[in-house]
């Protein structure tokens, strides 16, 4: 597998957009890669590309992964940032989300991380069922007292065939309520901006420097490339995913050959997906660039669909730098994504 993933990283290198500001290592549980394999991979990558000097360089990792030892390889690496999956700390809610870890696994990997990573992002769910908002506030303030200056944080969702799906099935827990993730999202975000974060994407918040780079390109709209079995990749015009067996991907590349499907994009996907990452973030849906790109029409057609929301204080225009910037209003925020799909263009 490592060999196929630096010969991918090869078969790709027409694609890259000098420097490398941003590397990833996530899906899956890449924190499993012993810290010589990672290094390994790094290098691989500054093989065929230019690496940026102050590049992002991320692994994602499960506490009980981050084992002192681990943390102490891990700092040794060109790895400078941490995105760790802590969800709750609290038992009861690791085991309704069936965690491998525990609720003193974090504490230790979180005590232990912050001593030699400063950039660490954790990951926190709210809309639990039976979560009270004095447990969901616990958890939050449990993360401050790591002194963490990010957090990524999700509602939580049923996924198919899952042990959730049949707890709720049997009746042996709630379904999560839209009601209570609500109010769990509104105490985090008061909770967090009392404290310095800033809320820059709907589920993202990081103090002042601390912003995902990597993730904050996704919602730029920049260009990616994805290396690995399942892996996606955006070319501006058109997204690409690798088969997701295996084998398969192995033996793909083994003869030279990238095992990819590509979907090009419509000028109403590309618009539809502007809005919805504009709408998540503090960057806003820009007007004037609106106009550049899809031209007068799509101005009209965006500037009517948005304003019910907008009489409806769920959505404001504001001029930053001589822009007109869509963007939620704090009442309107929780409620981004389905506004968002009463903008897009529908097309048959």
């Amino acid at each position: 597998m490592l060999n196929a993933l630096k010969q991918e990283l090869a078969l790709k290198k027409d694609r890259y957009k000098n420097p490398i500001e941003t590397i990833y290592f996530g899906g899956g549980t890449p924190s499993l890669l012993t810290t010589t394999e990672i290094i390994e991979l790094i290098e691989a990558v500054a093989n065929v590309t230019t690496i940026a000097h102050d590049a992002e360089i991320t692994l994602e990792a499960n506490p009980d992964d981050l084992t002192p030892e681990k943390l102490e390889a891990l700092s040794k690496t060109p790895v400078n940032r941490l995105s760790i999956g802590v969800q709750s700390f609290f038992e009861e809610d690791l085991k309704l989300m069936n965690r491998a870890h525990d609720a003193k696994e974090s504490e230790a990997c979180l005590e232990h991380a912050t001593k030699l990573f400063n950039n660490i992002t954790i990951d926190l769910i709210y809309g639990i069922p039976n979560m009270s908002n004095e447990r969901w506030s616990a958890n939050i303030n449990k993360a401050l007292s790591y002194n963490i200056n990010h957090i990524s944080s999700y509602a939580l969702t049923v996924e198919p065939k899952t042990a959730l799906e049949k707890f709720i099935q049997k009746g042996i827990i709630d379904a999560p309520l839209d009601s209570v993730a609500k109010n769990h999202f509104d105490e985090l975000v008061t909770i967090l901006e009392a404290n310095n974060f800033v809320h820059y994407e709907l589920s993202n918040f990081g103090k002042e420097n601390y912003f995902s780079k990597h993730n904050t390109s996704y919602w730029l709209g920049k260009e990616y490339v994805g290396i690995g079995p399942s892996a996606h990749s955006y070319h501006n015009t058109y997204r690409s995913w690798n088969v997701a067996n295996n084998s398969k991907y192995i033996k793909a590349i083994s003869q030279e050959i990238i095992p990819e499907e590509k979907e090009v994009l419509s000028e109403a996907d590309v618009f539809n997906e502007y809005i919805m990452t504009g709408l998540r973030t503090i960057f806003g849906v820009n007007i004037n660039y609106v106009e550049r790109q899809f031209g007068k029409e799509r101005v009209t057609w965006l500037l009517n669909q948005a304003k019910r929301f907008v009489e409806n204080q769920l959505l404001e225009i504001v001029t930053i730098n001589d822009s007109e910037i869509i963007k939620t209003t704090k009442k309107g925020k929780f409620l981004c994504d389905g506004i968002a799909s009463d903008l897009f263009i529908i097309t048959n």
